[in-house]
């Protein structure tokens, strides 16, 4: 068969089957776009870590206005074109991709407002790693070197954007963060102060989960739902972890309903499908 012919049949199954991302505002988010700017925003919260940039006082501010000016610039048009592609918000006015602009600037703008108290958060969530981790030295090397930190890092970017109804932008953050470190955090979940992640590897937590502040986890936890069925993606089906809780390597805990309560232990390789009380230590038999 012919190069030509080949072509042919390949942009036949274009348009059979779709699966084309055009240009214009009109498109779907770029993946790589996304990242990139991800890229900027952890940079931003965490200058001189993650990359090979030199970082000193004479250029500490001109760096983190070129980032501010990036971010904010290809952040709204991905935004923009998430609004557009949703539809949701921009229906109503007779031209959409102007009006979406409009919003996705503002939310891109709110971003950047928010990064002070975002490194609030994430000073917590490292300190929280270095003391509940023997091997960390200091909090630099957390933050330079371990996965559960980078998850946590862009899963708070991601959550931000998310509470303020952007839709695609978050979980595309979040999957990359996913395939990268083998820690999967839906944007939507709702995670407190002082979150500590060990290993990390295969941890699952889902987009209705509550967790409190003081919350331990390690490797292969599932924090998942009773039922996958479409009609509950409303609904709440995932579990509340209360402050100060434990959850240890490989333990699966699911449901709306299930509350684990404050200062508990939940010991490793345990299925639990109902609430536990406050102050239990709750292994396998």
């Amino acid at each position: 068969m012919s190069i030509d012919k080949q072509v042919e049949n390949i942009l036949k199954s274009y348009e059979l089957y779709g699966g084309i991302n055009r240009a214009g505002t009109e498109s779907f988010p770029n993946r790589e776009n996304v990242v990139a700017v991800l890229q900027d925003l952890r940079c931003l919260i965490n200058p001189g870590y993650k990359t090979a940039e030199t970082v000193d006082m004479d250029n500490l501010r001109y760096i983190t206005g070129q980032r501010v000016n990036r971010i904010i610039s290809m952040l709204t048009k991905e935004i923009q074109k998430a609004l557009v592609y949703k539809k949701a918000s921009c229906d109503q006015t007779a031209n959409k991709n102007s009006y979406c602009y409009s919003l996705a600037e503002k939310a891109a703008i709110a971003l950047i407002d928010e990064i002070p108290e975002l490194r609030r958060q994430l000073q917590l969530d490292t300190h929280a790693i270095y003391e509940g981790d023997p091997a960390a030295k200091s909090d630099d090397e957390v933050i330079v070197s371990y996965p559960g930190f980078d998850a946590i890092v862009i899963y708070r970017i991601a959550h931000f954007l998310h509470t303020n109804g952007i839709p695609v932008i978050p979980r595309i953050m979040t999957e990359y963060s996913h395939s990268r470190t083998g820690i999967d955090i839906h944007p939507g979940a709702t995670i407190g102060e002082n979150f500590f992640i060990d290993h990390g590897t295969g941890i699952v937590i889902g987009e209705t989960t509550i967790i409190g502040k003081n919350v331990k986890i390690y490797q292969g936890v599932t924090l998942g739902a009773l039922s996958v069925k479409k009609e509950f993606m409303n609904k709440k089906r995932h579990p509340t972890i209360e402050d100060n809780v434990t959850i240890y390597a490989n333990a699966t805990i699911l449901g709306g309903d299930t509350v684990i309560g404050e200062g508990s232990v939940i010991g490793g390789n345990t299925w639990v499908t109902a609430s536990v009380p406050p102050h239990t230590n709750y292994y396998n038999k």
